[in-house]
């Protein structure tokens, strides 16, 4: 069933462990503009916001204006130079962040056609921990995931072994 309704795991594997700790009635800021997850999580019920397409290199005002209990970004923090900054002006008490790891046998992402999707960071578990922990963030749960695809190839056979992504969920120090 998963299959039809959420065809990519990552979205499937995502929405499972947004679930598992937090509920609906919880209002979220979705980092980035709207998107196909943005819109799954509507459709399960949560209250998300997005920011608007601001350069959040240089702008965190609507997470400083806008009123959310959550705060997620999911695959964004790598294309941010700067998400310390990020992580400063977050007001909620609980956040969720994934990213894609780095990689040993593939090189960082740089989309040739547009100069926006690109990967400034390709982290590793212990330097999102690291960023989270500086910026005053306790992690209570964390995990890592495949990203297997459907090609032949020495790269395709190691992403059915080697985790893709790393998800956590963490809240705020007081």
């Amino acid at each position: 069933m998963y299959e039809k309704v959420y065809p990519n795991k990552r979205f499937k594997h995502t929405l499972e462990f947004l679930q598992k700790h937090i509920t609906p009635s919880e209002t979220i800021m979705d980092l980035g503009v709207s998107n196909p997850f943005s819109k799954i999580m509507v459709e399960n019920g949560f209250n998300v916001k997005n920011t608007t397409g601001e350069d959040l290199d240089k702008d965190q005002t609507s997470l400083q204006n806008e009123s959310y209990t959550v705060f997620t970004a999911f695959e964004i923090f790598e294309h941010l130079l700067n998400p310390y900054t990020i992580l400063e002006n977050v007001k909620s008490d609980k956040l969720f962040i994934s990213i894609p790891l780095r990689l040993w046998f593939s090189p960082a992402y740089r989309s040739k056609t547009d100069m926006w999707d690109r990967h400034y960071h390709e982290f590793e578990d212990w330097q999102l921990d690291w960023l989270l922990e500086k910026t005053g963030w306790k992690i209570l749960a964390r995990e890592k995931f495949t990203h297997p695809v459907k090609k032949i190839g020495f790269r395709p056979l190691m992403r059915y072994f080697t985790p893709r992504y790393y998800i956590v969920y963490a809240e705020k120090v007081k």
